[in-house]
């Protein structure tokens, strides 16, 4: 599928689940953490010789080297994030203790506050494309759209619209909650008494803040034995390109032409799991636990591991059909594209589904 497409109504279908394999809801504790092992010790093999090798090279190769080694530790270290990610719905594992401390530790360590975002992806996948309860990329209304996005609606504001999406997106969600579910005041994942959270769920926000506190300690220790520079070079921009990756995928999944919104009086669970699309992004999507393109059966059933991802999403399209969305539109010519025409939401002026709604360009 391209840049559009409407859909029909998919509420009235069958069980979409029925025809997934008995096996592809097993849960390998030993098989997941074979996938951990896997990623650390590629990460200790590009750290090893971008630590060792690249100093030695004469200036003008080790300034093509470091964006070499930070796009592949950035990659591999995305992997990681996709387990931990992975961990947060259950899917490591037959138990709960296991998912979540192997989360808690791979997500802290790469600057994600685990139990919270754990939460608040949860609200999201409950309430995925409603305009009134999801919990990230909720889009704007045309009368809503700032002065400063019609400035922007030209290249060069494009490209500082997608530079500033990418770099800062996720530390801004995370301490703003921008792009989020509006709950009429201040919210963010650092604080347990934030409105995003449940009261059973405060101790643990707390405990995702000391993991954070705890990573942000032994990186000025760090600092200290190593020097700002080294560091940063070393761990802090791999982590960086993690975040970046991680809102590139997640922009391309829930931003498309063909991907509808709505309202509560339109909203359903089933039509807002089935409200999203999968994204090819070749080679990266081996290294990245085939995330990128079985993200619409992950809305539809959340605990199925990566590597039973694949069998699972080829067996339920059939059954999908028009409502099975894909865009294999190369991965840099389809952020462009998105950034150029989806703007704003509206109804179709001649549907009689005026709470489902469109992305529009401007």
């Amino acid at each position: 599928m391209g840049a559009g497409g409407r859909m029909s109504d998919p509420s009235e279908g069958k069980n979409i689940l029925e025809p997934i394999p008995a096996h592809c809801f097993e849960r390998s504790v030993i098989r997941s953490s074979y996938y951990v092992v896997h990623d650390l010790i590629v990460a200790y093999v590009f750290y090893f010789l971008a630590n060792t090798y690249i100093p030695l090279l004469p200036t003008p190769w080790a300034y093509l080297a470091w964006p070499v080694y930070w796009f592949c530790q950035a990659s591999i270290l995305t992997g990681l994030w996709v387990i931990g990610h992975e961990c947060g719905h259950h899917a490591y594992s037959d138990y709960q203790l296991i998912d979540d401390i192997v989360g808690f530790v791979l997500h802290s360590a790469l600057f994600t506050p685990y139990f919270s975002w754990k939460y608040s992806h949860r609200n999201h996948h409950a309430n995925t494309n409603s305009l009134d309860n999801d919990e990230v990329y909720i889009p704007k209304r045309k009368a809503k759209v700032a002065v400063y996005s019609k400035l922007l609606n030209n290249p060069p504001g494009r490209v500082f619209t997608l530079v500033f999406r990418l770099t800062l997106g996720f530390p801004l969600y995370l301490l703003t909650n921008i792009s989020g579910k509006k709950y009429g005041r201040f919210a963010n994942h650092f604080d347990p008494l934030s409105p995003i959270f449940t009261e059973r769920e405060r101790i643990q926000v707390v405990i995702s803040d000391i993991g954070i506190l705890a990573v942000l300690y032994a990186t000025k220790l760090l600092v200290e034995a190593k020097g700002a520079a080294w560091v940063t070079c070393m761990y802090l921009i791999p982590v960086l390109g993690v975040h970046m990756f991680f809102v590139l995928i997640t922009y391309l999944h829930h931003t498309h032409l063909s991907l509808p919104h709505y309202d509560s009086s339109e909203w359903n669970w089933i039509r807002g799991a089935l409200s999203t699309i999968d994204r090819d992004f070749g080679f990266l999507n081996r290294v990245f636990h085939d995330v990128t393109h079985t993200h619409v059966l992950h809305h539809l059933i959340s605990y199925i591991p990566h590597y039973h991802a694949k069998e699972a999403r080829d067996a339920i399209k059939p059954v999908l059909g028009e409502f099975y969305k894909i865009d294999r539109t190369p991965i840099f010519k389809a952020m462009w594209r998105e950034a150029k025409e989806c703007i704003y939401i509206e109804p179709d002026e001649d549907s009689e589904h005026k709470g489902t709604y469109w992305y529009h360009k401007m």
